[in-house]
């Protein structure tokens, strides 16, 4: 294992994962009360549920760690080890019934993502891996596929509603010139990204529990993952990621992304 992953805290990533998974297949396609929050994004007992659970197991096997979850909160994020938790990565996936919602798990090192889980717990895929720690998919290797240039990217976003004002005029100078572009995958456009089939995953307005394990899982599959700006992601950056397989690509998007109007 990688010196900034010990393997109990691997192991301890599959069980908030096993945890996390059977609450969101439990509701899954269920009649659920859904809340709205107050930046209007929805809520379910699922979301709120899972991520409890995580965190019980975390406070119980680890307690020294710090936790920064989308539903309940951050503790200790001052720790050495931090996870960063979305329990239902996808909400409004998820309560329309479309088995692209993810579970995202994300153990950070001084604020460096060391390794990450992007669990889909309908189709039982999971990724696992990050920096020095190769990623699999359901135990076999994940590798991320050459890519030469936007002209010939796969390039992925979750809504382009995700991009305001000078974002959205970056998003399509980017999605102008990509291959072919798509949306609605939510976290598992970075799972199809770490297997080899999508070549760009571009967003905006995320937070660190969106992207960090994503970031870790891509690192661990041979990608690239920055902001917009080209730096690494870690739990302190901003809101926006770009993330390939393929370093070629990834500098030709930055420089789209930066380019004048």
């Amino acid at each position: 294992m990688t010196p900034g992953c010990p393997p109990e805290f691997v192991a301890l990533a599959h069980r908030l994962a096993d945890a996390a998974g059977e609450i969101a297949r439990r509701h899954f396609r269920t009649r659920l009360a859904v809340d709205t929050k107050p930046d209007h994004t929805p809520v379910t007992i699922a979301d709120r549920d899972a991520e409890a659970a995580m965190r019980e197991l975390i406070a119980r096997e680890a307690p020294g760690h710090g936790v920064f979850g989308e539903e309940h909160g951050s503790t200790r994020t001052d720790a050495e080890f931090v996870w960063a938790l979305d329990p239902i990565d996808g909400t409004k996936a998820f309560i329309t019934g479309l088995p692209t919602f993810g579970v995202l798990i994300a153990l950070t090192r001084a604020g460096s993502p060391v390794l990450g889980v992007i669990d889909q717990p309908v189709s039982r895929e999971r990724w696992i891996g990050g920096p020095g720690m190769p990623t699999t998919l359901n135990g076999r290797a994940a590798r991320v596929r050459d890519c030469p240039g936007l002209a010939q990217a796969v390039l992925y976003a979750t809504t382009p509603d995700m991009f305001q004002g000078g974002d959205l005029a970056a998003w399509d100078r980017l999605r102008g010139r990509a291959a072919l572009t798509r949306y609605g995958a939510d976290c598992y456009a970075y799972g199809l990204l770490a297997a080899g089939f999508v070549d760009l995953v571009v967003e905006a307005n995320l937070k660190p529990y969106d992207y960090c394990a994503p970031a870790a899982v891509a690192l661990g599959a041979g990608g690239v993952a920055t902001d917009w700006a080209g730096a690494p992601l870690g739990i302190a950056s901003g809101s926006r990621v770009v993330v390939a397989g393929d370093g070629r690509a990834h500098a030709e998007a930055l420089a789209c992304l930066r380019a004048s109007a």
